[in-house]
């Protein structure tokens, strides 16, 4: 039986819950907080459910109870509102979570271990990048996973396709380097169908509007309803679907790259034991060297909790 776990209830972690039962690629989940009720809660709720899905079980646990898990995910930690992150001129952005977050995860990711020696860890918490970094130094292990700038790229692709008025899946283009305020949008590659932006009377003078509606998005939504969840649980869904089937399939992800000393996200080969391989993309000079900014960025917030 195909085991997943879940370490955080909070609004991601419910969120992630209902993405996985949805794409119906697990059997079970197990779903882990500090605030027991608050576990059983969305898991009596969610249960119910699944009287119209595909049979998947769902379990309220403790940490004894991953032993097997193929995956973790770990939601657990302060967000954006909760931690004073959502100032759009903040050059900071997430990394001022990191300090508070990263003291939760160093009392987390040991326990997951201990339980499910095996498992990928797929950290989805912000920022999520030192702290897969954090949890990687932890674990002792490379099967260490960013949520990173998947989510990025899938709202570049969606907007790019609302412009051109197509299906996102006939939209290639990504955003790599750290899921923050330096992430580096690919312009040069992006494409529809293989055809360049430039090919298809794109205007420049848009890429700062798409670029500032996908940098702040989570600000955008947290000004709404308070926390930004629902997509970024239909995004890890698809990651662990990716890891669970071993797919093998190329996703802009984080995980440790040796090339720039830091955990940040570039297209990536995904499997069963997480990051395959590491795929290089083609740049212009100024997206090499903001991505190179990037790294330098993250390096420098890793080095003040390590």
């Amino acid at each position: 039986m195909m085991k997943v776990g879940i370490i955080g209830a909070g609004g991601v972690g419910a969120a992630c819950m209902m993405a996985l039962i949805m794409r119906n690629c697990v059997q079970e989940i197990v779903l882990i907080d500090i605030d027991q009720k608050r576990a059983k809660g969305v898991v009596t709720d969610l249960q119910y459910g699944t009287t119209t899905t595909v049979p998947v079980a769902l379990r309220a646990g403790d940490y004894s109870d991953l032993k097997g898990a193929a995956l973790v995910m770990v939601t657990a930690g302060i967000n954006e509102k909760t931690g004073g992150a959502t100032d759009r001129s903040d050059p900071s952005g997430r990394l001022r979570l990191l300090d508070t977050n990263a003291k939760i995860y160093r009392d987390i990711i040991p326990k997951l271990v201990a339980a499910a020696p095996d498992a990928v860890i797929l950290v989805v918490t912000d920022p999520p990048d030192p702290l897969a970094q954090l949890s990687r130094q932890l674990a002792g292990h490379d099967k260490v996973l960013s949520a990173g700038t998947y989510l990025d790229s899938m709202r570049f692709r969606w907007h790019l396709a609302n412009h051109f008025q197509v299906t996102p899946a006939s939209v290639e283009a990504n955003v790599v380097g750290e899921h923050g305020t330096t992430e580096v949008f690919l312009w040069s590659s992006a494409a529809v169908c293989g055809i360049p932006l430039r090919n298809l009377g794109f205007e420049p003078d848009l890429n700062d509007k798409i670029e500032q509606a996908i940098r702040f998005a989570n600000i955008t939504i947290i000004e709404g309803i308070n926390a930004s969840q629902y997509g970024v649980g239909m995004v890890c869904a698809r990651i662990t679907e990716i890891v669970v089937r071993n797919e093998q399939a190329v996703i802009p992800i984080g995980s440790y790259n040796a090339r720039y000393g830091t955990t940040l996200s570039l297209p990536s080969i995904v499997g069963k034991n997480g990051v395959i391989k590491i795929l290089e993309p083609t740049t212009t000079p100024a997206e090499q060297e903001a991505l190179q900014r990037s790294a330098e960025a993250l390096k420098n917030a890793y080095a003040k909790i390590a």
